[in-house]
């Protein structure tokens, strides 16, 4: 395993492994190796009460709730950072380290051993990250933690506009080997869809879907009607959707697929559309057509978030995960990126429902020119209408601005 390990005091770290040793131990599972307290991350892999060997690399960081002068008296907060700050040096990028193989699932977490919770960041949102960042969250979601044993929210950023919306989760000890296969779960995931896992979690806990996928009892060859994928792979059909639902990339990778082949079908029922193609291709849109004999036209999928706003309109972290170093602004989209947005509503209603815009009508990022602004409502600008939105995107004014 290549990653960074960082030496840590061991006095200090040693509450922070006993609390998932003794976490996991309580949940039925027998520990198999973990690393020792005064190295991190701290290494674990351990044997479920299913007969799962699961393996995870966790970056822990003490959590502590120390009132402090300017701040909210009701703030927790942990740092996450390992070894010690240079004086006078800029902060370095730190890479969390992901398995390639998916055999060990990598979390990034606050622990309160004395309280006896801990708080879970999305590792991939903070990867790279720079040590001695701190994380804060309210009383608030602690009494929430511990009332009810698990909780997810979203972290409050108003006081930096800019950053991404990230979903947190947090947990009693009891709901720790749950936090593992949660992580498995939402690797790499949108926060819509992350909060929604997460909150699935919390209605139905010993639900298949957090479980391990059954055992198929079907045996012998492939029957002749089956779908040519299982026979290419030999497995009867309930067997490889168990395989995709118990592998966290490929059902990251399939559900991103889902919502562009669910928009591709429903573009075209729409009277006047032809070519309706998916773009298959990195960082550009997802989907081109044509409307009425237009030019290629092009558009862009994006999935909600889970929370409302307080008029009941959906809500759109509208940037991508990441930005060149050399421009911070490569971050938001352009108003010539494509044609026509497509949200897709799927974290709110739980159906494969989308709301078009045309760029143009949504609002422009305050600091960064040309751009837009990364925070969208899906208001009255917002149009169910394909159609009237397409028209509006292949009108002849709107083609000779771009």
């Amino acid at each position: 395993m290549d990653y960074r390990v960082y030496r840590v005091d061991r006095r200090g770290r040693e509450p922070l492994r006993q609390f998932m040793l003794d976490a996991l131990a309580g949940a039925g599972c027998s520990i198999l190796q973990a690393s020792p307290p005064d190295q991190a991350p701290f290494r674990i892999s351990f044997v479920t009460p299913a007969g799962e060997r699961l393996g995870i690399l966790v970056y822990a960081f003490t959590s502590t709730f120390t009132p402090t002068k300017n701040r909210p008296p009701d703030e927790h907060s942990f740092q996450i950072k390992y070894g010690s700050k240079e004086y006078g040096q800029p902060a370095k990028l730190h890479h969390l380290w992901q398995d390639p193989y998916g055999l060990y699932t990598t979390l990034c977490c606050g622990i309160n051993p004395d309280q006896g919770f801990f708080v879970g960041v999305d590792p991939e949102m903070h990867n790279p990250t720079k040590f001695f960042i701190r994380f804060e969250f309210k009383q608030s979601d602690v009494d929430e933690i511990l009332n009810k044993g698990w909780h997810c929210w979203e972290r409050d950023v108003r006081r930096e506009h800019d950053e991404p919306v990230e979903v947190v989760v947090g947990g009693r000890a009891s709901s720790f080997l749950q936090y593992v296969r949660f992580e498995r779960m939402a690797f790499r995931e949108d926060q819509g869809h992350r909060q929604l896992l997460a909150e699935r979690i919390a209605e139905a806990p010993t639900s298949g879907l957090f479980t391990p996928a059954a055992e198929s009892n079907e045996s012998g060859p492939p029957a002749p009607l089956l779908h040519a994928l299982a026979q290419e792979f030999e497995m009867p059909e309930r067997q490889v959707l168990d395989l995709i639902a118990s592998a966290r990339r490929l059902k990251m990778a399939v559900r991103g697929w889902v919502a562009e082949e669910k928009l591709v079908e429903s573009l075209k029922t729409v009277d006047g559309v032809t070519e309706c193609l998916r773009i298959d291709g990195e960082g550009g849109p997802d989907v081109t057509l044509r409307y009425l004999g237009s030019r290629p036209l092009t558009v862009q999928c994006k999935n909600v978030l889970r929370g409302r706003t307080a008029a009941g309109e959906a809500r759109m972290d509208f940037q991508r995960t990441r930005a060149s170093k050399a421009d911070p602004c490569s971050r938001f989209y352009r108003l010539d990126d494509f044609d026509l947005i497509a949200a897709c509503l799927h974290a709110v209603s739980l159906r494969w429902q989308f709301s078009y815009a045309v760029p143009s009508v949504l609002d422009k990022h305050q600091t960064c020119s040309g751009r837009l602004s990364n925070r969208v409502r899906i208001d009255g600008r917002w149009s169910d209408d394909a159609a009237a939105v397409l028209a509006r995107a292949a009108d002849p004014p709107w083609t000779a601005r771009r």
